[in-house]
């Protein structure tokens, strides 16, 4: 499927929950880079993201830390580059974006913080030293 058909399959929540994995949502939030202006992806992503956890059954699961500092960590990837890179360039050279199970996040955030339900419904800042 081309990016923005899979685009409109997330917005529309037509895109099935099972096939939307931790790559993905790196993936999703890098072509909403590609097409907004940061702070425009960083509303379009978050609150398309929640409808879609919404749309599945997951309302909870949303996480707005967690979604946000992706999404700010992958903006300054890309603006690092200085270029236009394509999603396969992106994603070969920032692999330490792609692992869930041991991610980034866990650098700057406490597991505590992260899990917490005041993690969940708004941005908080790092609190790693």
């Amino acid at each position: 499927m081309r990016d923005s058909r899979w685009m409109e399959a997330f917005e529309s929540c037509t895109l099935p929950n099972d096939s939307f994995h931790h790559r993905d949502h790196v993936k999703m939030a890098f072509l909403y880079l590609q097409k907004y202006k940061p702070l425009e992806a960083l509303s379009h992503f978050s609150s398309a993201l929640a409808r879609f956890a919404a749309a599945h059954g997951k309302p909870n699961v949303y996480n707005e830390t967690i979604t946000w500092a992706f999404l700010l960590l992958i903006r300054e990837r890309i603006a690092r580059t200085n270029s236009q890179e394509t999603w396969s360039q992106f994603s070969a050279t920032n692999t330490d974006l792609l692992r869930w199970d041991d991610n980034i996040l866990l650098k700057y955030y406490r597991p505590e913080t992260l899990t917490s339900e005041l993690a969940k419904s708004v941005f908080l800042f790092p609190d790693k030293l």
